[in-house]
């Protein structure tokens, strides 16, 4: 990221300091808790069966569902308000107390209309265990947002450590046991449960709950907002199951939704960490009078970097991928991880977007891109589902550069960045991503006759060659911008600034 150069203060620069090391810990504690995670999952999806993954995606779109009213976006306003005292905090644990035990209460009810409208009965068992869930989160929403308001992220990074590890041990040790659907059951309620008690302690402070609520206008108002985005939220990210869990059978809702989850890794597990401290560093240069076009485009570009020729590189080696991490029972998901693969890039870039405009006091952008993926989302997996269950990975295809395309044409005139700088920043990377799907496609045929992980890698080792070889003589500035960026320093060929200015790219929820 660029340096701010001229307007910055000692504060600032004091500013910059706490949010990269915020960023250091709780992106790398992030990397960290998911290499425990995929080690436990690829272990545990060899030992269970489609159908049992299929069974825990019905379940979770209940969970889902009724997650957006669990409050967390009231105690999330704690952190733009001005003035933060015992009161305040009380009212929002009430809140979060009201809500929670409501949605429990809920879930725990409707649970068997649930298992009716899928036709599994074992749904309505599973929703009402799960049901515990929403009663953990009280106790660490409040303390997890009281963390952040001081930009403190390394006891949450730590917490998050400790939670990788009790959810992976218990997951494995009851799929080993042979618990079936059961494992991915328990192990999200021991990791809950986990969060709770450790952000509390990490916090260091006791809440009473006050239960009278005047006063809190500008929380409940602000915490509302946020409410309505994250409810379009979830309408775009669970409308394919919902459609899918009555049109297909368990065993292929399963291959799909386990395909989903796997090509949704970099984009739903790595970006949101950097984006938690994202806002407040984008905030912090509108503040100080810089412009955020050229900073976008710079985090565009290197959000790409390093996306898209994963994302490539999945779709065109998904079959040794699949065969060589989750065993020959799971072979029929790598068409799925193939395709939904192709529209992950234009994914990766809509979801860096909305920090921009928020920065600047433009909330009702993110708020219309959210609404139009509400409405985007659902209809194409209406419309693709007739087509089975690869359908929805066609609705992908067209879905996502949909609300790229709505995105961008509202985020960039909002922050003075033109399409054509745009498209600039990012050519070289998709030209080389070009070279290597090239070079990987004509390497294929050698490796035919291979052992799925001998192919894996030479595939992999071939495309990732091409693609750096590519980037480092024809584009080399790109290679030494993204190291400069990477160590916080100027680009090359760029005054030296008397502050820094934290690199931040975009999340899914703003």
């Amino acid at each position: 990221m660029k340096e701010i150069k001229h307007s910055m203060t000692g504060g600032d620069a004091a500013f910059a300091d706490r949010v990269r090391r915020a960023l250091a810990w709780r992106w790398g504690t992030q990397v960290l808790a998911q290499i425990i995670t995929w080690t436990s999952t690829i272990l545990v999806v060899r030992l269970l069966s489609p159908t049992d993954y299929g069974l825990f995606a019905m379940a979770q779109t209940v969970i889902t569902a009724l997650a957006f009213l669990n409050g967390q976006s009231f105690a999330t306003s704690l952190i733009q308000a001005d003035k933060v005292d015992e009161r305040r905090i009380g009212q929002v644990f009430a809140l979060l107390l009201m809500l929670n035990g409501g949605l429990a209460a809920v879930q725990f009810l409707m649970a068997p209309l649930a298992a009716d409208y899928y036709d599994e009965p074992l749904i309505a068992d599973m929703l009402r265990i799960q049901a515990l869930i929403f009663l953990t989160i009280p106790f660490s929403a409040l303390p997890q947002e009281l963390l952040a308001r001081r930009i403190e992220f390394r006891s949450q990074g730590l917490v998050n450590l400790v939670c990788a590890v009790v959810g992976a041990t218990t997951a494995l040790t009851l799929a080993w046991y042979g618990f079936g659907v059961w494992a991915l059951v328990y192990a999200p309620i021991a990791m809950f449960t986990t969060r709770a008690i450790g952000l509390t302690l990490a916090a260091r402070i006791l809440v009473r709950p006050v239960f009278d609520l005047r006063g809190a206008g500008d929380l409940i108002s602000f915490g509302g907002a946020l409410t309505l985005c994250q409810l379009f939220w979830i309408v775009q990210s669970q409308s394919d199951i919902v459609i899918a869990g009555r049109a297909l059978e368990t065993h292929d809702l399963g291959l799909y939704s386990e395909a989903l989850f796997l090509t949704l890794i970099v984009t739903g597990r790595f970006l949101p960490p950097i984006n938690e401290v994202a806002f407040p560093a984008y905030a912090e240069l509108h503040k100080a009078g810089r412009a955020l076009a050229p900073y976008f485009l710079r985090n565009a570009r290197m959000v790409l970097l390093v996306v898209a020729p994963v994302y490539v590189g999945l779709s065109l080696t998904a079959e040794p991928a699949i065969l060589t991490l989750f065993g020959s029972k799971w072979a029929e998901m790598a068409p799925f991880v193939s395709g939904l693969a192709l529209a992950m890039p234009f994914f990766a870039l809509q979801i860096i977007c909305s920090p921009t405009t928020n920065a600047i006091g433009r909330p009702r952008i993110y708020l219309t891109t959210a609404f139009c993926g509400a409405l985007i989302f659902p209809a194409l997996f209406l419309a693709g589902i007739r087509f089975g269950p690869l359908g929805l990975v066609y609705a992908w295809w067209i879905a996502a550069p949909m609300l790229l395309a709505v995105t961008l044409a509202l985020t960039l005139p909002a922050i003075g960045a033109r399409l054509r700088d745009l498209v600039a920043a990012i050519a070289p990377v998709a030209a080389a991503c070009g070279v290597m799907a090239a070079v990987v496609i004509a390497a294929s045929p050698l490796a035919a006759d291979w052992y799925p992980v001998a192919q894996l890698a030479l595939l992999g080792f071939v495309g990732a060659a091409a693609y750096a070889l590519v980037l480092w003589f024809v584009w080399p500035h790109v290679v030494r911008d993204a190291w400069a960026m990477l160590r916080q320093r100027p680009a090359p060929g760029e005054e030296q600034p008397a502050a820094a200015e934290p690199a931040v790219a975009g999340s899914p929820n703003g």
